[in-house]
């Protein structure tokens, strides 16, 4: 598509140069460098002719312009007017939307763009803005049949990880409550232009059709989880009797960790989606 390999460090300094444009560290711009990292996302998303695609943050077009050659129809958003002449020049046969993804309503973004078709969905997010970003996009999980992130390492590692490890907490919980979560690989940062300061994950989220724990409300167990992580060094015992949004006594909280087989000693941190479950059951029904 574009005569201009994106790729080549080299090609994309000279774009870069005639446009004026120098990358912007409140925006996050890190622009993949790397055809066998850019291979990789696509192949991660499993991108075909004809799929309906939802990019975020294309930069310069690297990724989008892999998307397009698979023959998918893809609609990026980017928030930076500045980028918007190069992604013109680069790619014009893509319909690029100059906004804010966290501003836009999404139900109806997707219903205009996408008609009633699931969606895949890409994007190199920044760090400061994954975790809303996923929030976001796991609201609408039924619209969406994968998302395949790069994200910061740390964050990869945070969303897929177990009871016990360091980087478990409620992010985890959310997102394993929605999603399967994949750590498809992780990358060097002289794989971007500029290279950033840190280590990057590639990251696959499917939306799970139904969750794979039972709870009585989704409210309650949300509740029960961030009560538990909001006070991580307190043991559940203390930091659920201490939540206003439960609203429960010490004796009440013992008594629901009891029922539940909980050990109330224990902290958040240790606990799987199935523990939490299993409080919220008994919680809701000591509630009754």
């Amino acid at each position: 598509m574009s005569p201009i390999d994106l790729t080549s460090p080299a090609q994309l300094k000279e774009l870069l140069r005639r446009h004026g444009f120098r990358a912007r560290k409140r925006f996050g711009q890190n622009f993949l460098v790397d055809r066998n990292i850019v291979n990789k996302i696509i192949d991660a998303a499993d991108i075909h002719e004809g799929d309906p695609v939802l990019e975020i943050g294309p930069g310069v077009g690297t990724l989008t312009e892999a998307i397009a050659e698979r023959g998918a129809r893809v609609v990026a958003v980017e928030i930076d007017r500045y980028m918007i002449a190069i992604l013109q020049e680069v790619l014009p046969k893509v319909e690029v939307v100059n906004d804010d993804i966290l501003r836009l309503d999404l139900p109806q973004f997707l219903a205009d763009h996408f008609g009633d078709l699931k969606v895949k969905v890409i994007g190199n997010l920044p760090y400061y803005i994954t975790s809303p970003i996923v929030t976001e996009m796991l609201a609408v999980r039924d619209r969406i049949e994968r998302l395949v992130l790069t994200v910061q390492k740390e964050v990869g590692e945070r969303l897929r990880a177990s009871p016990g490890t360091k980087d478990y907490g409620s992010m985890s919980v959310f997102v394993q409550f929605y999603a399967e979560v994949e750590v498809i690989s992780h990358l060097s940062p002289n794989v971007f232009l500029p290279p950033p300061d840190v280590s990057s994950a590639i990251v696959r989220l499917t939306p799970r059709s139904e969750p794979p724990v039972d709870v009585p409300s989704e409210q309650l167990f949300f509740d029960i989880v961030h009560c538990g992580f909001g006070k991580r060094r307190k043991t559940l015992l203390n930091s659920l009797s201490d939540c206003p949004a439960l609203g429960l006594s010490k004796e009440q909280v013992a008594h629901a960790l009891h029922d539940a087989g909980i050990d109330p000693s224990l902290r958040a941190e240790t606990l799987s989606l199935d523990d939490f479950a299993r409080i919220a059951r008994s919680v809701d029904i000591g509630a009754v």
